[in-house]
């Protein structure tokens, strides 16, 4: 029973964990645990370290952590990808430990000892093609054939020169503070990554995290059918019946079986569950990308979007402010209808920057040319010399 406990445990801590940290932003939290678990995690703690470095060692010591986090998290640097790399070959040396030796089984063959390794060197290749590609750096020899690529839209892009590089900044392009570069059609800094998601690795990015949604599946899956073969082998369920007397129904016999699986199998059930929480992970970012993709979208494109439909909205108020104030009416009357619907707002606020990103986004050609971008990269085309327009 103490195992089971603790795995119980282990799984609500996990998903607390992973729903708190990338949905504990939403209004929806506001004020709850959820709430307070994410401020803590993305803010509070790295504050009350600072703080109790500050205390123990003083400014010195405040000083050595901050440039530890300079290190980390503003400048090319390769610990998150030996991270991946140690998590990846970790999981796959305990896989085999615990697993392989029920392979064959009741219901899976030998052949997935050989295609799981096979899986995993496929997501080591993806991970090496993301990481070390070029994800279309712009620079002085190149930047014409950016520019011409894609149009400004003289909404959230416009013609300028970048700051940094002293060059013109292509339309969709930006200039990554932590790789020091201009990147095409840059979508964000990954640091497991080590390096920018732009026009030219997007397919790999994608596809790297397509694959590793499956590899994570087909762990789970894999596992579940060497435990439900262990189950059939050791004929678990005609013992409970026939011994010990339970009713041979779905009802009474899952929860013996489960306790039994837990006791005797518990490693192989981490694993289950640890493949089962990644893979939906995966598949929330595989998703959010991909709606990305088919609408010819960047992840930098949407902050923008909203900051202007923010600004928008921030003018509106300001502007029916003034023309009401010059109608006489008071202060207070201006603010009771706000207050009154906030708690309703804020659903309708982000499908009108839905509404507005989909009706201004001159990108955006249609599913299958947008797909088409990432797999062939406007800019990398032959014989491309002018910028292509929504209308066309």
């Amino acid at each position: 029973m103490e195992v089971q406990w603790v795995l119980v445990c282990h799984g609500m801590v996990t998903l607390t964990v992973v729903v708190s940290f990338l949905c504990g932003h939403s209004p929806v939290f506001k004020g709850t645990p959820i709430g307070w678990i994410h401020y803590f995690l993305t803010f509070g703690a790295w504050d009350y370290l600072l703080r109790f470095v500050e205390f123990v060692f003083g400014s010195k010591g405040t000083d050595a952590v901050l440039s530890v986090e300079g290190f980390c998290c503003d400048r090319p640097n390769p610990f998150l990808q030996i991270i991946y790399l140690l998590i990846l070959g970790s999981t796959y040396f305990i896989t085999v430990k615990s697993s392989f030796a029920y392979i064959p089984g009741y219901y899976i063959g030998e052949v997935h000892k050989y295609m799981s390794f096979g899986a995993v060197m496929i997501g080591v290749l993806l991970f090496l093609l993301t990481s070390f590609c070029d994800p279309g750096t712009v620079n002085a020899k190149n930047v014409s054939q950016y520019v011409s690529a894609y149009p400004y839209d003289d909404i959230i892009y416009s013609e300028k020169e970048c700051p940094t590089c002293k060059i013109p900044k292509p339309a969709r392009s930006k200039h990554c503070s932590i790789c020091n570069r201009c990147v095409a059609r840059f979508d964000h800094h990954c640091g497991w990554m080590n390096n920018c998601i732009g026009e030219k690795n997007t397919k790999y990015f994608m596809a790297f995290l397509l694959w590793h949604f499956l590899l994570c599946l087909y762990g789970a899956v894999a596992i579940g059918f060497i435990l439900a073969g262990r189950v059939k082998e050791l004929r678990i369920v005609h013992i409970l019946t026939t011994y010990y007397g339970i009713k041979n129904s779905f009802r009474s016999l899952a929860p013996r079986v489960l306790q039994w699986l837990v006791g005797t199998y518990n490693t192989q059930i981490l694993l289950l569950v640890f493949f089962a929480l990644i893979s939906l992970l995966l598949a929330g970012f595989f998703a959010y990308h991909l709606n990305l993709c088919l609408t010819n979208t960047t992840t930098n494109e949407k902050f923008k979007w909203r900051e202007y439909t923010s600004l928008q909205k921030k003018i509106s108020e300001a502007k029916a402010s003034a023309a009401a104030l010059k109608a006489g009416m008071s202060n207070n009357e201006l603010e009771r209808p706000a207050m009154s619907k906030w708690r309703g707002l804020w659903r309708r606020s982000e499908a009108k920057a839905e509404s507005i990103v989909a009706k201004r986004n001159m990108y955006d050609k249609g599913n299958f040319q947008n797909i088409s971008e990432i797999v062939f990269p406007l800019s990398s085309r032959q014989g491309f010399q002018k910028p292509y327009h929504k209308s066309e």
